[in-house]
């Protein structure tokens, strides 16, 4: 999630814990805390561009790196004489807000390692993008009549805010997961694997991926609160295995190595990106909403001292929201009603 919003949930978690205790301070604890654990973005190597990648939301997000963020996050406080007295409230106002951060972090698609270094698993809960208006702004509103009334309700009434916006998001999920096995059926596919992922700012317009023999489908859902679900067809993308490098890039150890590092950051959604085959890309993004326009990847040059090549457009990321709010609203074009499965018709030999 952003660095704003990580540090509204830490001050609003610590001002509902503490509430007067600390004053103005608790809060300020708090969000410095729950924005600590991204000092891992800044751990970078020329000779290794996944490096970042790799670590980026890992052993600093863990649950059990929790006390021991908590605690260092509390130490430039406690070297101040007036809050040593207070230190356990500062210790408490330290660890509730780095608490929140992997958990905020969990609720987005890029994946958080909050079971290491006991599993390697990645938990991406899909259930908002790292940029979500609504739930900042549920959070600003609940610290800033919080910290004016000197109450902690406000701050555990944004809190709940943030937890139903949450929960909603959950539901429409499970709703667009039901139109993707719709969409699939309707083409006369077999879903091999298949995700949701949420777009800019709101539950109502989901992104569907599903792999079916070796292609990838990337489509359109519209879930709104009354009526049927809406798709739009997007693009189709072919999976890129390990096999599926070309012969230097297999006959180089650390490219292969790399290939398997990428593809695990991009939780196996791996395809060559439409516009430069030499770019192999992270299929779960796009630029467009109806091409595979791919955010992010890698090139590989078998052979080089540092045969990686990162390569990123996010700086060209746009932000459509005319467009966006025609989808959220229904008057967005190419968007049409789910169809209908096709009837497999048996034949006696």
């Amino acid at each position: 999630m952003d660095p704003l919003t990580q540090g509204l949930l830490g001050a609003v978690a610590a001002k509902a814990v503490l509430g007067r205790r600390l004053g103005h301070a608790g809060w300020m604890i708090g969000a410095a805390a729950g924005m600590l654990p991204d000092v891992d973005y800044f751990i970078r190597s020329e000779a290794d561009p996944l490096l970042n990648i790799e670590l980026h939301r890992q052993f600093t997000h863990s649950l059990v790196a929790i006390p021991f963020g908590g605690a260092l996050a509390a130490l430039p406080w406690l070297t101040l004489r007036k809050f040593r007295s207070e230190w356990r409230s500062v210790l408490a106002a330290s660890l509730v807000g780095y608490a929140t951060h992997g958990v905020l972090d969990a609720c987005t698609t890029y994946g958080t390692h909050l079971l290491w270094p006991f599993s390697p698993a990645r938990e991406s809960w899909n259930l908002m993008t790292t940029i979500g208006p609504l739930f900042t702004l549920f959070l600003l509103l609940g610290l800033v009549f919080a910290a004016r009334r000197k109450s902690r309700a406000p701050a555990i009434a944004a809190l709940a805010l943030c937890l139903a916006y949450v929960g909603a998001a959950a539901w429409q999920r499970g709703h667009a997961e039901d139109a993707l096995r719709q969409i699939a059926a309707g083409r006369g596919h077999a879903i091999e694997r298949s995700e949701i992922f949420p777009t800019i700012g709101n539950p109502f317009v989901w992104r569907t991926l599903y792999r079916n023999g070796g292609t990838l489908h990337a489509d359109r859902v519209r879930v709104p609160l009354s009526g049927e679900p809406q798709w739009k067809a997007g693009a189709r993308m072919m999976q890129i295995e390990e096999d599926d490098l070309t012969a230097a890039e297999r006959a180089d150890p650390r490219v292969r190595r790399d290939f398997r590092r990428f593809s695990y950051f991009s939780a196996g959604w791996v395809a060559r990106a439409p516009r430069d085959a030499s770019v192999i890309a992270d299929a779960r993004y796009s630029l467009a909403n109806d091409a595979f326009e791919p955010i992010w990847g890698v090139r590989f040059k078998p052979a080089q001292p540092v045969p990686t090549e990162w390569v990123a457009r996010d700086r060209e990321r746009k932000i459509p929201l005319g467009e966006l709010w025609r989808e959220i609203t229904g008057r967005a074009d190419g968007y049409r009603p789910l169809p209908p499965p096709r009837l497999e018709i048996a034949r006696d030999d």
